[in-house]
């Protein structure tokens, strides 16, 4: 008979959150791939079909965890249900750059876009929080800022779809911490909030028969099913790493999910990733290697 110590069950939690972690960031990493099977089809109606079809899966697994109370009293607070309201319309929005951007084959801005986020965070929590940054932060944010100016001269203007990727689940975050219930419950409900406007809009399409769920085409009815297991698997499984990793570990892993994007956009998609844009993206990871380093000699300290 073996007897388990608390650091035993520590480390399989932890191995746990790691391999979920994993999954989710993998599954967004080839999200492109799912995207581009559906490019044919306008992105404000792929995005809401993501939420239609996000609803059930998003509350079986509420049911199945026993994490239905939370919602419960989110829904008595009107508190609760305004602030869901918010961080539903900016995740959308979110969504549909992501999806139209894909559509029209720039997935080298989205992956910057995910790889400025952190960056974009720390400058939010030190504009918006009163944060101090050190030292390497501010030279990761300038490197950052640089690698703008560089990708904003080389192209005649702003990188708008990576800085709006970037800025909108930045500001995602920092209000969704204000929901006063976890991941998979402030999912359930920023997609239950949606799910009525998004069903109107799909039966608006219907009617006028510019829909694309139709058994006339099986193939899009199947592949505008599948966005509701693309959107809220992925997002469950992070729910449940994040509660069992360290935020340092998840910090390190949030850089898999784009990296795949870039691999996917240059070698899958055929996108160009000259050498401007390598000198940019070059800064970039420069600017996250430093801006990591700091939280662990922060740490350590």
């Amino acid at each position: 008979m073996t007897i388990q110590t608390s650091s035993d069950n520590a480390e399989r939690a932890a191995t746990r959150g790691f391999l979920f972690a994993l999954g989710a960031y993998t599954l967004w990493g080839v999200l492109p791939i799912f995207m581009k099977m559906v490019d044919h089809i306008p992105a404000v109606e792929v995005v809401a079909h993501r939420i239609v079809w996000s609803v059930p899966l998003a509350g079986l697994a509420l049911l199945l965890l026993g994490r239905t109370a939370d919602v419960k009293v989110a829904i008595r607070s009107p508190r609760a249900l305004l602030m869901a309201a918010v961080t539903a319309s900016i995740i959308t929005l979110n969504w549909g750059i992501y999806v139209w951007a894909i559509a029209v084959d720039r997935a080298v801005e989205t992956a910057l876009g995910y790889y400025i986020n952190p960056l974009m965070s720390v400058v939010m929590g030190s504009a918006l929080l009163g944060e101090k940054l050190n030292k390497l932060q501010i030279l990761a944010v300038g490197l950052a800022t640089l690698a703008v100016v560089i990708l904003t001269i080389y192209a005649g203007g702003l990188p708008w779809v990576s800085l709006a990727l970037a800025l909108t689940f930045a500001v995602y975050g920092y209000l969704r911490k204000t929901l006063p219930i976890g991941p998979s419950q402030g999912f359930f409900l920023e997609v239950l909030i949606l799910c009525l406007p998004a069903l109107a809009y799909i039966l608006w399409l219907q009617g006028r028969g510019e829909g694309h769920f139709n058994v006339s085409s099986p193939d899009d009815v199947t592949l505008l099913l599948l966005c509701g297991p693309v959107t809220a698997i992925p997002l469950l499984l992070y729910a449940f790493g994040a509660k069992l990793l360290r935020l340092s570990t998840l910090g390190l892993m949030q850089y898999i999910g784009p990296s795949i994007v870039l691999l996917i956009a240059v070698f899958v998609f055929g996108e160009p990733f000259g050498g401007v844009r390598a000198v940019a993206f070059g800064l970039i990871w420069a600017a996250l290697a430093i801006y990591t380093w700091s939280i662990f000699r922060g740490r350590s300290a």
